[in-house]
């Protein structure tokens, strides 16, 4: 599956849902790049997009 809820994604990945939203607040994670908001108003992850962004932005 490509998305996945902001709740799901917590539980997949380990980031919490206030860590997930600083980073979509800090623009490290981009809005219809990285997640983006259903019809119904709820955010959805792109996991394959969060992962690309993990392995092409290597730790400081």
């Amino acid at each position: 599956m490509k998305y996945v809820t902001l709740r799901k994604f917590s539980e997949l990945t380990g980031y919490s849902k206030q860590a997930a939203e600083s980073k979509m607040k800090r623009g490290d994670w981009m809005r219809d790049q990285h997640y983006r908001k259903a019809p119904d108003g709820r955010i959805l992850m792109d996991l394959e997009a969060i992962e690309k962004w993990i392995e092409e932005n290597p730790a400081a």
